[in-house]
């Protein structure tokens, strides 16, 4: 454990200044440049805003913002899992040349993900604004759950990091995987309301992304407290997944360059 403090204190700047760079390259050479980081989540408002309102004539109250809040989370821990299984490999030249803790990998993506994710909940507010949506003190339950949901999302990538390193099908089986699991985290629809019991309560428990954007839109929306000792547990699990997954890194990231 220390040892990973005192990496995370050695490289931390470089993985800021490598989610920048990366973020910057993103959008060079486009027209619209940084206005797709607001384009984006918000055309993927509108398009399950048009499926659930015109198609399924079904949505939810203030849906704009039930939508994008559990879009944001969604993308955040998408982007994270799926990137962790070929990270040390689309990152072997640098690799090859310098010692990095590949966890800095891992830290690095968070960034830019984290970037992005603050953009959606900017574009939340705007939203909640408009549509008369109050601001409650319950928003300050959005510090934990995010600690949670941060927590978890790097455990599961450390371990598919190594994974990843030695299983080249992991990527198609992670894309496959995230996709299922996409459909059973409400990002659309509301677990509640919309699966009966009890299956309802062991998806919106079991699932850690259905959890967190629960969380997130009783914060936000619902101004309830969530599901704190799910949230617990969780948090529990996301701390010993990624003390076993850094372990791991530290014993095999020797051998990571020669088989990438």
């Amino acid at each position: 454990m220390k040892k990973f403090i005192r990496n995370i204190i050695n490289y931390i700047k470089y993985a800021q200044y490598a989610a920048k760079a990366h973020l910057k390259a993103e959008v060079a050479g486009s027209y619209l440049n940084r206005l797709w980081w607001i384009l984006d989540p918000l055309c993927f408002m509108l398009v399950y805003m048009f499926i659930s309102n015109v198609v399924f004539r079904r949505s939810e109250p203030n849906f704009p913002v039930f939508v994008i809040s559990g879009l944001t989370c969604w993308d955040y821990f998408s982007r994270n899992t799926s990137s962790a299984v070929k990270i040390v490999r689309a990152n072997k030249g640098i690799l090859t040349k310098m010692y990095l803790p590949k966890y800095i990998l891992l830290l690095q993506k968070s960034f830019e993900s984290m970037f992005k994710m603050l953009i959606s909940c900017g574009l939340i507010l705007v939203l909640m604004v408009l549509l008369k949506v109050k601001f409650t003190w319950y928003l300050l339950y959005l510090i934990p759950v995010m600690i949670v949901f941060f927590t978890v999302t790097f455990g599961f990538s450390c371990i598919l990091l190594h994974i990843g390193v030695f299983v080249v099908d992991l990527d198609n089986v992670i894309r496959i995987v995230l996709r299922l699991t996409f459909y059973m985290s409400g990002i659309f629809y509301n677990i509640a309301t919309r699966v009966p019991a009890p299956y309802n309560d062991i998806i919106r428990r079991g699932n850690p992304a259905a959890l967190i954007i629960d969380s997130f839109r009783c914060a936000v929306l619902y101004a309830k407290t969530p599901d704190l000792p799910a949230l617990g547990a969780w948090f529990v699990i996301g701390i010993l997944v990624s003390m076993l997954g850094v372990h791991i890194i530290h014993t095999y990231e020797n051998s990571y360059a020669k088989v990438a």
